[in-house]
């Protein structure tokens, strides 16, 4: 049994700790959060302890592992602090806003034999895991283009989105790391253009609710990413891959598969307002066995870094409005 310490108890958090609490090789141990209301609440649901130091955690004997779910300024002094007391660590993405203090803590984990898992959880959708797997068996021939789309049903609280790190670092970050999994390539060119669009008045200065990215591999196969924070019709998350002998498209299920036919139209169940949370507790469920049996994690603390990369390539695109070159890292 895998004893975990989760911190943050917000929303990622409590999906985080229902994940826990549900999974038969793992229990809750400990919950902290700044906000200890928030904790209280989630701890005394799922019968965790509730620390009112967060020095508790690291002193406790009886953690296998650390989950850290809390805003992502905290995360990489978390994760720090986890590889120092050798704790097989989840981490939400991205791993932190600063790139620099990305850099550090992967050059630091170097030095530790500590697993460190990014949660990448798009990986672990069934479609995604169905589609990468059918491109290495040869499905599409030789990948030529990828197009995705991904919109919200609406766009986060201004609180929020002034602490993410913006729409490119937050949210399009999940296709940084998932397409060049998908097609086993990573880029080397990204162009990225962006808009206000939906509501000015709630987006942090200098970021963007509207945006396309254009990612170049060095095979010469093309990526379109487009992300809005509002989509009126529900969450749409549509990702296809063309290639020489074919094309593979995944789309979003409608929230509800019944169809009616009638004399005035056809009426169909529209999208969910939600992104499906499967994919948080298969990728919980890797992490658990990968660390139980020994294997190497994935997406590892490497991989997190390399979408990160991309991410900032992506942000001084849109900043000066040209094509960046990626650095070319191990």
């Amino acid at each position: 049994m895998m004893r975990f310490a989760l911190f943050g108890a917000g929303r990622a958090g409590t999906i985080h700790a229902n994940n826990i609490a549900a999974h038969p090789a793992a229990e809750l141990g400990y919950i902290f959060d700044v906000d200890q209301a928030a904790a209280q609440r989630l701890a005394a649901r799922l019968g965790a302890r509730c620390p009112q130091r967060q020095e508790e955690v690291w002193q406790a004997d009886d953690v296998d592992a650390v989950l850290i779910a809390s805003t992502t300024d905290t995360h990489a002094d978390l994760l720090r602090k986890a590889m120092r007391a050798g704790k097989p660590t989840y981490c939400e993405k991205p791993i932190d806003l600063d790139i620099d203090k990305v850099s550090a803590v992967v050059v630091e984990a170097s030095a530790y034999d500590v697993s460190v898992f990014v949660g990448f959880r798009r990986r672990f959708a069934s479609e995604f895991q169905q589609m990468r797997r059918r491109i290495q068996e040869g499905a599409v021939g030789r990948v030529e283009s990828v197009r995705i789309v991904a919109r919200d049903f609406e766009p986060a609280a201004l609180a929020y989105l002034e602490r993410s790190g913006g729409l490119l670092r937050d949210k399009m970050v999940h296709y940084f790391d998932l397409v060049p999994w998908i097609v086993s390539e990573r880029p080397a060119e990204v162009y990225a253009t962006g808009s206000c669009l939906i509501d000015p008045a709630n987006v942090p200065a200098g970021d963007v609710d509207t945006a396309v990215v254009l990612l170049r591999f060095p095979s010469g196969a093309l990526c379109t990413i487009e992300n809005a924070r509002r989509s009126v019709y529900g969450c749409d998350d549509r990702i296809e891959v063309f290639g020489s002998e074919g094309l593979l498209q995944s789309s979003p299920a409608p929230s509800h598969p019944l169809v009616h036919f009638t004399r005035t139209g056809i009426v169909q169940g529209g999208f969910s307002q939600s992104y499906s949370e499967e994919s948080f507790a298969n990728a919980l469920d890797a992490f658990i066995r990968a660390v139980g049996s020994g294997a190497a994690v994935s997406p590892s603390l490497q991989d997190g870094y390399h979408a990160q990369l991309i991410a900032e390539a992506a942000v001084e695109s849109l900043r000066i409005n040209r094509p960046v070159q990626l650095q070319r890292e191990p």
